[in-house]
């Protein structure tokens, strides 16, 4: 069993949280960015960490199953915002211990949670990480009293659309050619309701599923509650 941990993104975990970005994104956010983002008190930044793991494979010690999906899933180059991760991420220094497997961020604008950012090593997709993250950033959008959450995703990209929809978010607009790179459209999706009761049920629920996914795929989270 291999522990997963959720934290804030600390100042020690700017270097590996960049290595991240350049992994999935090809460098979408400097190192100057992620620092404003930890100094501004208008942005959250969570990530997920690894704490502890029976696989080695690297240092000598026998690989498990679980490693050896993992290998296999590095092919799939996933991530939720759909931009390519680079093709050369196998060859990238190796990252800090602990490991740092996936970077969620929202900015509170108002009573809104803009979510800019979840990404997910592409070695750790298919997992239960993007579920726990997306849950995480919500959890605490509602703990800091924020009424409702919206985002931009890729058209195209149908992986982070399913996301989405297990958490009730809805289309809420459209963003003609959004995207620079490909001239792709977005759509706007928007979740509201986070201080009703329904929604912290909702949490309990999403809380127990996404437990259950991460232990089928070996993980076990430490989530403090």
């Amino acid at each position: 069993m291999t522990f997963l941990e959720l934290q804030p993104l600390s100042q020690d975990l700017l270097p590996a949280a960049l290595a991240l970005d350049q992994r999935c994104f090809n460098g979408l956010w400097t190192f100057d960015g992620y620092q404003r983002e930890l100094d501004s008190p208008s942005s959250e930044l969570l990530v997920l960490v690894e704490k502890g793991a029976e696989r080695e494979g690297a240092d000598g010690r026998q690989a498990t199953a679980k490693d050896r999906k993992r290998e296999a899933s590095e092919t799939e180059a996933f991530n939720i915002q759909n931009i390519p991760a680079p093709s050369n991420h196998r060859n990238s220094p190796a990252r800090p211990s602990p490991s740092l497997l996936a970077l969620g961020c929202y900015w509170a604008i108002l009573e809104e949670a803009h979510i800019t950012i979840l990404a997910v090593d592409p070695t750790y997709q298919r997992q239960g990480l993007g579920q726990a993250l997306l849950y995480a950033l919500l959890t605490s959008a509602r703990d800091r009293g924020l009424e409702r959450a919206t985002l931009e995703v890729r058209i195209s990209n149908h992986s982070a659309l399913s996301l989405y929809k297990k958490f009730d978010f809805r289309e809420a607009g459209h963003r003609r050619h959004y995207y620079p790179d490909t001239g792709e459209d977005a759509l706007v999706l928007w979740r509201g309701g986070m201080q009703t009761p329904d929604f912290a049920e909702r949490l309990l629920q999403w809380q127990q599923q996404i437990c259950d996914r991460l232990s089928q795929t070996g993980w076990q989270w430490l989530t403090g509650g």
